[in-house]
C-alpha cells in the first residue's frame, strides 16, 4: 500500500525563497571542503556555486537578487542573507585571499572580484588540454572509458574558454565516427 504524500504549498514556497534560512545555517560553518588559493578557481566557483544553489542562495552572488534600499521592507532580511553569503565565502578562502576581500560589503562584490581575479585562461593548461584531446585513442580502454576521459577534458577546457557547442558536438561525432572505424578494423 502506497502513502500518498501530501504537500504543504505555503511550506514548500517557504523553502524555494533565497531569503529563507533553514535553522542548521549559520555563518561559522565551511560550505565547501575546498579553500581557494587562486590556482584552483575553477574547481572552487563551481563547488560554491553548487552549494549556494543547495541553499537557495545562488542569487547573492549572480546579481539576479539586487540589493534593496534602506527602507524597502526587505532590505533586513536580505541583509541577512548575503552576510551569511558573505561568511560562507570567507570561509571557503586561504588568508592571503581573504585579506584582500575582507572588507567588502557584498557577496556580489566578493565574488565579481574573485571572478576577476582568477577565472583567466591559463594559456598553458589550455594548450596540454588541446593536446592531450588530440592525442587521445582509445587503446584497450572500452569505448566507456575513452568517452568519459574525453568528455572530462573537453568539460575542462570548456571551463577556460567556452567552445561553441556546434564544435562539441562535431568532435565528439568525429570521435565515434573514428571509434567505429577502429571497431570495425579491430574485428
Amino acid at each position: 500500500m502506497t502513502d500518498n504524500v501530501v504537500v504543504n504549498n505555503a511550506a514548500f514556497a517557504n523553502l524555494l525563497n533565497p531569503y529563507y534560512t533553514h535553522p542548521n545555517e549559520n555563518p561559522g560553518v565551511a560550505i565547501i571542503a575546498q579553500v581557494l588559493n587562486g590556482a584552483n578557481y575553477h574547481s572552487w566557483s563551481r563547488a560554491m556555486l553548487l552549494a549556494l544553489k543547495t541553499k537557495k542562495k545562488v542569487q547573492f552572488v549572480d546579481g539576479s537578487l539586487p540589493r534593496p534600499a534602506l527602507n524597502d521592507p526587505n532590505f533586513t532580511i536580505w541583509d541577512h542573507c548575503n552576510t551569511l553569503v558573505v561568511s560562507w565565502l570567507h570561509h571557503s578562502l586561504n588568508l592571503d585571499i581573504l585579506q584582500t576581500i575582507m572588507w567588502m560589503e557584498t557577496a556580489l562584490d566578493i565574488w565579481n572580484t574573485l571572478k576577476k581575479r582568477y577565472y583567466q585562461g591559463d594559456v598553458f593548461r589550455i594548450s596540454d588540454l588541446q593536446e592531450e584531446i588530440y592525442l587521445l585513442k582509445q587503446g584497450d580502454t572500452t569505448i566507456t572509458t575513452y568517452f568519459t576521459k574525453l568528455k572530462g577534458l573537453i568539460q575542462e577546457l570548456d571551463n577556460f574558454r567556452p567552445i561553441p557547442t556546434h564544435v562539441l558536438l562535431f568532435v565528439l561525432m568525429i570521435s565515434f565516427m573514428l571509434l567505429r572505424v577502429t571497431e570495425k578494423e579491430i574485428m
